[in-house]
Formats: C-alpha cells, structure tokens, sequence
C-alpha cells in the first residue's frame, strides 16, 4: 500500500488516513462498495457508499499518476537526462498538470521552429538575449551570422533567437501555472455561429452571440455548445484577455527597457500568440469537458437512482396495455409473480364497433384472471387507452396506472428478452415489460441500458467510460439497498448483487430450476463455482423468504447469526420471539455482545433489521391521476392548475409529465415562493406535484410552467426533496419514469380527480 496516496486521500475527504488504508485493503481482498458500507463499518468507521466510492475512484487515479511519473522518470533516465533535483520535482508532483509542465522541456518532440534555430548555432545567442545584461545587440547577432545555415542577416540570427526564447517561455512551469489560473479564472467562453448556419442551426440559436465566463459557465451550457462546434453550427472559444496574459508574462520575463529585453518582449508575444495560448486553450478545454461531464453524470446518475427506486405496486395480478391507434393496443395478462399467462390485441380507437369488442375483451380477461392492476404504456394513445380504461365498467379496487414506457423497446429486442421469451414477438414482450414495471420497477429495468431509459442530460457527448461506471455503481447500489428474492429474481437481477455478476446469477437460476428453490441461504453454497469469497459478498443481499431459519429473509449477514442466536437465548426466547417482541428487543444490551470484530455499528444494524426483517426502503406506491380531457398541448391553457409528475432534472430545472405526451419544463426560477440554487433541493424524479401553466408553444413543442402561487391562490410548494446516498441531475432526451399511483388502502375504491378544468370542457 503506498501511504501518500492515503494521506492524499485522508486531506481531500477530511477522514483519517487509516480509513483509507483500511478500505482499500477491503478493496484489495475482493469486496465490493456495497458490502464494505454494510458490513464492515468497523473496519472503515462507518463510511458510507459515497466516501467508500471515492475512496475507490481517487485511489485508481493516483495509481494512474504514479504510473505515468514512473514512465516520465523511464525516459529521463533512458536519455540520462534525469538529474536529483529533477527526481525531486518529479516525486513531488501531486497533479498530472504539474507532472508534465516538468517533463515538457525534455519530452521529445518534432522538429519545430526552435529545434532548427538550435540546429542553426543560435542558441548561445537566444541565452544572452534572454539573460537581458548591456551589450550591443547588432554586434552579437552579427558574429551568428552564417550563410550556409540560412542565418543570411542579423535579422535572421534575431528571429531564431526568439524562436528558441518563445519555447522557453511556453515551457515555463510558472508562467504555464500562471496562464492555467487566468485561463480558468479571467477566460471567457464564447460561441458563434458559423457562416450560413443560421437556419439549418436553429436548436443552437440561444448560442449564436454567447459569451459567458469560463468559471461560472454551467455544465448544460457547456454540454450544447461543445454539442454545437462538433456538429459544425457553432466556433468555440475558450481565452482571456491577450492584454492580460501578456502582462502577466512581461512581468515574469521582460527586464527593463534595453535591445535584449525588447527582443524578449517580441519573444513573449510570439510564444503566447503561437504556443501558450493553444496549449492552454486546449488544457480548458478539457479541464471544462471533465468539469461539465462529471456534473451531467452525476445529476444522471442520480436521476436513475430515483427512478429505480421507484415505489413497486407489489405483487398483483396485472393487465398491462401497449397503447396504439391504427396498430391497436397489444394487452398482457400476468399473474403476481410476473409469469405471462395470456395476450391479446384490442382496438378501442379503431371504431365504436370494435371499441365495444375492446371493453368486453378487457372486462372478460380482468374476471377471468384476477386483475388488480391495469398498467398502461404513457406513448402514443396512452392517454386515449387511459380514458377507455376508466370508460368501463370494472370493479372500482382496480387500479389504473399509466407507466413510463421509456426503454421497453429497447428490451423488448434485446437478447435477455428473446431468452425470455422465444416464442413471442417484441410487442408482447414490450407489454410484459410495462406490466412488470408497475409491480416492480428495480426488478424490470436492470435488464435495459440506463441509457435507454430517458432520465439522462447530454449522456451521448460525456465521457462514456466514466458514465457506464457511474451508472454501473447506481444500479449496484440500488439493487443491494433492497435485496434481491433468490428464488423468483431473474439473472440480470442477480447479477448486480454484491460478490456475484453475470457469471454466477446464470449459475444461481440454473440450480434453481435443476434443483427447486433454496431452501436456506446455506444452500446457495452448492451452486457451481459459488466459493466462500462469494458467498461472503452476496449472502446478506440475498433473501429467502421461505426459509425455517427467519433470518435468511433478513439482512443479517450469516455470519452473524450466532449473535443473534445469543441475543435470544440471553433474553429467554426464541429468535423468532425476538424479532416480534420489542419489548425483548429492548432489554439487550448491546455493549454485552461487541467482539474484537463485531462493534456497535453492527450491533445497532442487526436489532434494526430484526425489527423490520427485510424491510423495503423505497417509499409507498402512489398513483398520479392526470386531470380529465387535457390529453394534448391544444387542450392546454394558460393559468390551468394541473397535477404532475416530475420526470427529469436538469441543472436549470425540472421536467414534468402533465399527462399531454410532451413534459412541461419548470425552470428553476419558478419552483417556489424563495430563491432555490439547485432543482434537486426541492424536488426528485417520480415526485407529484401542482403546476400551473404559464405558456404553451404548440409548433416548439415547449410548455411552460410554474410551482410559484399567485397573489391569494393556494398552490402547494414542494417540500424539501428526500435526501439520497447520491448526488443529482435530470434530462434532455425524451422518456418518463414511472406515473406514481394514488395511495388506496386494501378493498378500497380510488377517489375520483376534482378537476374544474375538466368541469368547465364538459359544460362546453
């Protein structure tokens, strides 16, 4: 273990350096971020997933410095360039920046214009011009003078004296410091349109005439303009003031006011104009890109956190519909479990006839299957199928619930889908996937790309390897914080669970369907190729909910359970009373059972798991209703109240499902009655809200709205967005989250939506 990285680490994170130390040995020894936060909370101090995270990400960095400064020194000493001072520099260099201004004057490089006034015999002359002492300029230029070499004129001998001085200056590790910090501080970002771009670049109008500093210029911006250059409507440019930059380096080379200092001041000009100012430029550029995409992945990241943990209706018997007009709606029936067990094509737009077909079709099928839930696809006719559906006559118990059908296509064609399902075409496959999300969402959209899911800002121009690996982590996160049923979970559910992946959740459903299902979480030891090391990061991710030992059900680990064992018979009584009797719960005392290995983090976990054994931790499913006959943008109005559900966040603002097939935008200036810096503060994806309409653009496709109340009205103000383990961001591409049902207690029947909007379009 390299110990500078820890305090590296321990300085930037404000924690010790003995946590990171200590973490990254549970790195080292296979564990996963999951299992550390849950499980080893002694070992880290009870670091959360978010530090662990870091921890994991600076350590990989570091090591990725340290590889390069041991190239870097490779080829210094390859050359025999490498000297102790320079060593030093080397070994002390904390950033790559720094690391290559130091190895810039000794990389090798192409033939440039100072490498040939060097091989012109100028250098010597380039020295003492720089070192800027009283001589005579013209006679010293003159004694340079070589035909031969193409030093015609002393004007020749000049110009590559500055040529060399220029480099120099470029090469300076001060004066790149110093240009690095006003680049980044004084620069300003400013974006053109190209020459007859203007129509055909339309989208990138706001950006046409945009400047905007490059400190404070926000990642969407960012994002759109660099957007704009790469699709060649917009030039970019990243500078300061060329005044001020050439101040700053007159001040560092330029001495006094003799031949030798005014050719130097030449020298500045051409190194800033020709060399520096590219080479910084470029630094920003990139510096600005990381910036930018690193906000876009983490608002990104966050949004998908929000959307996978997604209230789950639960286990019910479910008709889901995959609406369309001319093509109809393909309708599957499922039962608690999932499992398909009939589909169909109704067309309820198509005529009356057909639409009275439709209605005995679907009231036959809710009979004859049990049907709790109806969910319903919110694309094209979404609504149109939603006002059907609540046409007919079906027990007033049955839920209808529109559900974001963002990314089904995408599964509906994948390969775990013809798995799946081999003998069913895409669209029966499409409304299973529609079905499923209603009853769980985590379960159903681990099989789909995150990036078919919609909830993303600009997630095709960030870097894609850093996004796969955000992403990667959200999904492992989620899944892990709610356990998985190993005995009903499919394999790509199974394999984001700690300690397993692809491999082995392939392995855990085949033994499952050789064997029957686990008896006990001991069992999962027989699966082919699961070892202890595996076992150890899985188990308590893993449930069984049918097992004799209760705790399997549970998150308490295995290795656990003689803890709990002794808490039980310490009291009197059974586990199985322990975990119903709260009384017996509190009469333990945990200081009795802390160990070299087990401390009170972990004590206080177990009697909070033991209390709620398998406790799902997304919150309570709700079901949005949209208002009644505002189905499109021309039913829209300015002023209408209407309820909605956010389904993206972005950096400006929250997206929001009116139930129109396009979201209204929000902007942050609009969210409440207060200043708010941040969408996120206010609001998360999936969260139900009232909005009132302030302008709709029909030909844009833009709808306006606003959170904030009028003089006198009451429109309620979002409270404070639940925190989560992660940060937060939301969305430019189409695609909605899951629509929220309304909370109805068991056997009772959904309230009717008091909307006067509707009222008024019924009178007319």
């Amino acid at each position: 273990m390299n110990t500078v990285r820890h305090e590296i680490i321990s300085r930037e994170l404000n924690i010790s350096a003995k946590q990171v130390a200590d973490t990254e040995g549970l790195f080292t020894g296979g564990a996963t971020v999951p299992f550390i936060a849950r499980y080893r909370k002694e070992v880290t101090g009870s670091l959360d997933e978010v530090v662990i995270t870091a921890i994991r990400d600076r350590l990989r960095e570091l090591q990725e410095l340290d590889s390069r400064r041991e190239a870097v020194l490779k080829s210094l000493t390859q050359r025999h360039l490498l000297t102790q001072e320079l060593e030093e520099k080397i070994t002390a260099a904390t950033t790559l920046s720094v690391l290559e201004d130091i190895y810039l004057p000794f990389r090798p490089k192409r033939r440039t214009r100072a490498t040939i006034a060097r091989e012109k015999g100028l250098e010597p002359l380039a020295e003492k011009i720089f070192a800027q002492e009283n001589f005579d300029l013209a006679s010293e230029a003159a004694l340079f003078m070589v035909e031969e070499k193409g030093v015609a004129t002393k004007d020749d001998a000049l110009a590559g004296a500055r040529d060399i001085i220029a480099e120099w200056v470029a090469e300076d590790m001060t004066a790149r410091a110093k240009m690095r910090d006003l680049f980044m501080n004084n620069g300003m970002m400013r974006s053109k349109v190209l020459p007859d771009k203007h129509a055909a670049g339309s989208k990138y109008k706001d950006y046409f005439d945009w400047e905007e500093p490059v400190a404070t210029a926000p990642s969407h911006r960012v994002l759109a303009m660099r957007r704009g250059e790469r699709e060649e409507f917009l030039s970019l440019r990243m500078t300061p003031s060329e005044e001020a930059a050439l101040a700053i380096l007159e001040e560092l080379f330029v001495k006094g006011t003799r031949d030798a200092a005014v050719q130097v001041r030449l020298a500045v000009a051409d190194s800033y104009k020709r060399l520096l100012s590219l080479s910084m430029e470029t630094e920003i550029r990139m510096e600005t890109r990381k910036r930018a995409d690193e906000t876009a992945i983490r608002v990104f990241a966050d949004n998908l956190r929000q959307l996978l943990l997604s209230p789950p209706a639960g286990q019910k018997s479910v008709l889901a519909i995959d609406p369309g007009f001319r093509t109809g709606c393909k309708l599957v029936c499922l039962d608690r479990q999932g499992k398909l067990l009939h589909h169909d094509t109704i067309f309820p737009m198509l005529s009356d006839k057909a639409r009275q077909e439709a209605a005995r079709t679907v009231e036959s099928l809710c009979g004859r299957f049990g049907i709790e839930a109806i969910a319903v696809g919110n694309g094209t006719a979404g609504r149109e199928t939603e006002s059907f559906l609540r046409s007919l006559n079906l027990p007033g118990e049955i839920l209808v619930v529109m559900v974001n059908e963002s990314g089904a296509s995408v599964y509906s064609a994948s390969e775990v889908a013809r798995q799946e399902f081999p003998d069913h075409d895409i669209t029966v496959r499409g409304a299973v996937s529609i079905g499923r999300r209603l009853m769980d969402p985590l379960s159903e959209l681990v099989k789909i790309d995150p990036k078919a899911i919609g909830v993303g800002q600009y997630q095709h121009d960030v870097d894609q390897g850093l996004l796969r690996q955000c992403l990667d982590d959200v999904v492992v996160s989620c899944v892990n914080a709610v356990g998985v049923e190993v005995n009903t979970a499919g394999a790509p559910l199974l394999s984001y669970v700690s300690g397993l992946g692809p491999a082995l959740a392939e392995n855990i459903v085949k033994h499952r369907d050789e064997n029957g299902p686990f008896l006990s979480r001991e069992a999962l030891k027989a699966v082919k190729r699961l070892g202890a090391k595996a076992f150890e990061q899985a188990a308590g991710f893993l449930r069984v909910r049918d097992s004799k030992n209760l705790l399997d059900a549970s998150a308490v680990h295995p290795e656990s359970y003689p803890i709990v064992e002794k808490m039980a018979a310490d009291q009197g009584s059974s586990v199985a009373d322990l975990m119903t009797d709260a009384e017996k719960r509190q009469k333990i005392i945990l200081t009795d059972y802390v160990t070299d290995t087990v401390g009170l983090p972990t004590l206080k976990d177990i009697v909070a798991e033991l209390a709620k054994p398998g406790r799902d931790p997304r919150e309570r499913f709700e079901n949005v209703v949209f208002a009644e006959g505002i189905d499109k943008m021309a039913d829209l109005v300015a002023g209408m109240k209407l309820n909605g559900l956010v389904t993206n966040i972005t950096a400006f603002g929250a997206f929001v499902d009116i139930g129109v097939h396009q979201d209204g935008l929000v902007h942050v200036s609009e969210m409440a009655d207060r200043f708010v810096k941040a969408p996120a503060e206010v609001l998360k994806v999936g969260q139900k809200v009232e909005v009132r309409v302030l302008a709709v653009d029909v030909e844009r496709k833009r709808i306006s709205l606003s959170m904030k109340k009028k003089p006198g009205e009451k429109l309620s103000e979002p409270k404070q967005a639940p925190d989560t383990p992660h940060p937060v961001e939301r969305r430019t591409e189409p695609g909605r989250p899951p629509r929220r049902p309304e909370k109805i207690k068991p056997g009772e029947a959904r309230k009717p939506f008091n909307n006067p909007f509707a009222d008024a379009l019924k009178k007319k």
